[in-house]
């Protein structure tokens, strides 16, 4: 089957401050997204049809929701709105999950992110890196950091993005079983908004926290419960306002040990961190 092969890399969020709350109802944020080695994988293939057709893994829900398929159509509307590309037309969609849903790695805006740089490479639109962003940033607010590909910085809703290199190293991301819903988390009264920033400088000498931790922890006890348990081989912190944990390793043969001893009704992954996007590398993109 022709077409590219393209990998949907996860983050996870060294820290998360909230510093106030705009009058639209969006949190100011601050935040460092570190990417991941691992990842969702689709497979994105020119149709002779006009259509564009999701297989796999994340279809259970209803395609106009699923963000790979918004991504899709608002990069073809806005092609052709611009009279740009050649080739236009439709699209098989190939998704292999392997990121948890609901698990603050970001896996819906890495999906989304890629389908659209694949699509700008397919279609021959031309669009720059800030342009597809723009477009993402519609779709989500983590989007921008995915097309970026890079780990960086990032400031606003998660649309004022710095680049900068983080931590090296592993991570393992332990997923407990429950599903985190983001809206949630915001909308809850016990949340404190109104955090000082935080600079560059300070969080890479002393960390930060997730200033979500302790809502999610107190909705969810499965959290809390992954935490105290991945704590004890090494200091574990909450990913965004998702439900994955995630602690930084040595090497990748400590972290299989740690992994192999999970609780009961827990996923993980285990990942090297990286400063470049595997999607950016696979596609060539500086």
């Amino acid at each position: 089957m022709s077409g590219l092969w393209v990998p949907a890399p996860a983050k996870i969020n060294l820290f998360l401050n909230i510093t106030g709350r705009r009058a639209d109802g969006y949190h100011e944020l601050q935040t460092a997204f570190q990417l991941l080695s691992f990842g969702d994988l689709l497979h994105i293939a020119p149709a002779t049809h006009h259509q564009i057709t999701l297989l796999g893994d994340d279809c259970d829900i209803e395609v106009e929701q699923n963000l790979v398929y918004r991504a899709a159509q608002a990069l073809r509307e806005q092609a052709i709105n611009d009279k740009r590309g050649r080739h236009i037309g439709g699209v098989d969609i190939q998704i292999h999950k392997r990121l948890p849903a609901g698990g603050g790695v970001g896996g819906g805006s890495s999906d989304a992110a890629s389908t659209l740089l694949a699509l700008n490479t397919l279609w021959h639109t031309a669009y720059t890196l800030t342009e597809l962003a723009q477009l993402g940033l519609s779709l989500g607010a983590d989007v921008p950091v995915f097309i970026g590909g890079r780990s960086c910085w990032a400031e606003g809703v998660g649309e004022k993005i710095q680049p900068m290199p983080l931590q090296k190293g592993v991570f393992l991301v332990i997923k407990p079983p429950c599903h985190v819903a983001t809206a949630e988390i915001f909308s809850d009264p016990r949340l404190t908004r109104n955090h000082s920033p935080i600079t560059i400088p300070r969080f890479l000498e002393q960390g930060a926290p997730n200033v979500c931790e302790d809502v999610v922890k107190n909705l969810y006890p499965e959290v809390a419960e992954a935490l105290n348990w991945l704590s004890e081989f090494s200091p574990a912190q909450l990913t965004g306002t998702g439900a994955c944990v995630f602690a930084h390793f040595p090497d990748v043969q400590t972290a299989q040990q740690v992994l192999a001893q999970r609780p009961d009704g827990c996923d993980g992954f285990i990942a090297a961190a990286m400063d470049k996007s595997t999607a950016h590398q696979m596609l060539g993109l500086s």
